[in-house]
């Protein structure tokens, strides 16, 4: 049995330049943080007695005789490229809704990536972990999609990440200390909006109009390097967030999908209500919302967006992790295989007869 935590993240400023129609020209940085909310996958070899091959379960159940039939796109990508023929169970959970600006569908990537190698016996490294969630989700899924989400919840922690143009990365943590860390987590709200939305199809509208919005995606480039050096200094986190609201404005222009009508209603209510900045995290289009807010003006702002809920966060540190590793006794490749009688007489729980 393994279970595997992977975080969802936040992302601050740099969003866009990490895709590959932008950097692979210009290079790329991000500016982001892993959350203490997570993605759990909990994977093991289901054993030979029952009618189908395996089955996995996520917003519904799949049982399949074959894994060619198993539907997940995800799962389905990973187990042919790990090449995994055997049986298997997979159950997928989440701390928060899918498709909502948390980078889930990639700490899903990573989550399974790592569950499988694991249930394999292989120990693979986070950088690893990035760059075989980013091929299964561009190259064999095809989908519009950045790299910032798969190194930053495959890594952990708050991180400056640097793109070359050949798609090689640096993670680089934030030297802060504790009291620093304190004082920036004592001054984020987020809000969910209720508000789901398919990330690729904004992603896809926004690559599209990279050409029309140079200007906008080198300010945004810039501007991580400007945040980074506020919060490893001792500014001000008023200042952060007039950053926050200038990365913003700027976003807004890239396309009119990023934020609909509704979305710069409750940005305008929070800002009257004493936020300093914010942004919608993700794509766009709906899902959470995160603002920068001194902590004396928090039940204001969250008085002033009632309506919504509002979702407490630390940062956390360790990335995607192995939380429970049990090996399996047998599997059902010739590699692992035991004596199946064997297994009978040991119902199931003699290890020392296997191979």
């Amino acid at each position: 049995m393994i279970i595997c935590r992977t975080p969802f993240r936040i992302s601050f400023f740099g969003g866009g330049t990490d895709y590959p129609a932008w950097y692979s020209d210009h290079g790329g940085a991000v500016l982001a943080a892993t959350i203490n909310r997570y993605c759990y996958i909990n994977c093991r070899f289901l054993p030979p007695f029952f009618e189908y091959l395996s089955r996995i379960v996520w917003s519904k159940i799949e049982v399949v005789k074959t894994n060619e039939q198993i539907e997940h796109p995800v799962v389905s990508s990973v187990m042919r490229y790990l090449n995994v023929v055997e049986g298997i169970e997979i159950h997928h959970a989440g701390d928060l809704p899918a498709r909502s600006g948390l980078g889930s569908s990639s700490a899903f990537t990573v989550g399974v990536l790592h569950a499988l190698h694991a249930l394999k016996g292989e120990l693979v490294s986070k950088e690893t972990l990035a760059q075989q969630a980013i091929h299964v989700e561009r190259d064999l899924l095809h989908e519009t999609v950045g790299v910032q989400d798969q190194i930053q919840t495959a890594f952990g922690g708050l991180n400056r990440i640097d793109i070359a143009p050949n798609g090689l990365f640096q993670v680089q943590p934030l030297p802060l200390t504790r009291l620093r860390v304190a004082q920036i987590e004592n001054h984020l709200l987020m809000f969910y909006t209720g508000v789901v939305r398919n990330a690729s199809e904004i992603a896809a509208a926004q690559v599209r109009s990279i050409s029309d919005h140079t200007h906008e995606l080198h300010e945004m480039r810039k501007l991580v390097d400007v945040a980074v050096d506020t919060l490893a200094g001792d500014n001000d986190m008023s200042e952060f967030g007039r950053l926050l609201h200038e990365t913003w404005e700027l976003k807004r222009r890239l396309s009119n999908k990023i934020a609909p009508d509704f979305v710069n209603e409750i940005y305008s209510r929070a800002r009257r209500a004493g936020a300093l900045g914010g942004k919608l995290l993700g794509a766009g289009g709906g899902g959470f919302m995160l603002f920068i807010v001194p902590p004396e003006l928090h039940v204001s702002v969250c008085t002033a967006l009632s309506e919504l809920l509002v979702v407490p966060i630390q940062f956390e540190w360790s990335g995607t992790q192995l939380i429970f590793y049990d090996p399996p006794s047998y599997s059902r490749t010739a590699h692992h295989r035991r004596d199946f009688k064997h297994y009978v007489v040991g119902n199931g729980h003699n290890r020392d007869s296997a191979d």
